[in-house]
């Protein structure tokens, strides 16, 4: 690319090698423009799919309120505090991971496996206290996915502006200066050639 405020010399192969790079130039913005409409694809795909995510999170979490509540009024805290947890220690977390341009994304999911024979059991086991736990075990999945969720919008909207800056850098930018001394160019030798064949008419010896 001409460097801003160099005078390019008007000559044929200035003129060929501006227009290879206006060419190339305007390839890279090509692509550019795809790489953002793909991105943006993807980002309205995954904020769509994050707010399911969020509404489900919602009505899990008011679901898990309400079970704490039950397993409150039937154990009372200091019951309910010392009430064994429910394991997970043969949970686990399983992710998926794809490339789009480039970029890596995650689909996470949690997998719940039956506590180990050696985990501690309730002295006093109710189904409150078990619907109780079973409601954050839900809500800790939904939480696993929405996790991933979001950071694949992070990265595509990171992605996203980077690729926007450089596509208006080109537009605004590189494809104007190139343009401008393309043009300047062709004026310079357009009248060198006028010139040219305004001497080649006059008669000899004028």
């Amino acid at each position: 690319m001409p460097e801003p405020g160099r005078e390019i010399a008007a000559t044929r192969i200035a003129q060929l090698e501006l227009k290879d790079e206006q060419r190339l130039v305007q390839e890279g913005y090509s692509l550019l423009d795809e790489k953002r409409i793909l991105l943006a694809h993807e980002i309205q795909r995954q904020l769509a799919h994050l707010t399911v995510l969020r509404r489900e999170w919602t009505a899990l979490e008011n679901d898990a309120r309400a079970r704490t509540l039950a397993a409150l009024g039937r154990h009372g805290l200091d019951e309910l505090t010392v009430y064994p947890p429910l394991s997970t220690a043969a949970d686990r977390v399983v992710m998926r991971r794809s490339r789009l341009l480039g970029l890596e994304l995650l689909d996470a999911r949690l997998e719940t496996s039956p506590p180990p024979p050696t985990h501690e059991q309730a002295v006093n086991p109710t189904p409150e206290a078990r619907a109780c736990a079973k409601a954050h075990r839900d809500l800790l999945r939904r939480a696993v996915e929405r996790a991933a969720c979001e950071a694949n919008l992070r990265r595509l909207a990171a992605a996203y502006v980077r690729t926007e800056r450089r596509a208006k850098a080109i537009e605004n930018v590189l494809m104007p200066e190139i343009a401008s001394s393309l043009k300047r160019v062709e004026e310079q030798l357009e009248a060198i050639d006028q010139e040219e064949m305004a001497r080649l008419r006059r008669p000899p010896g004028q």
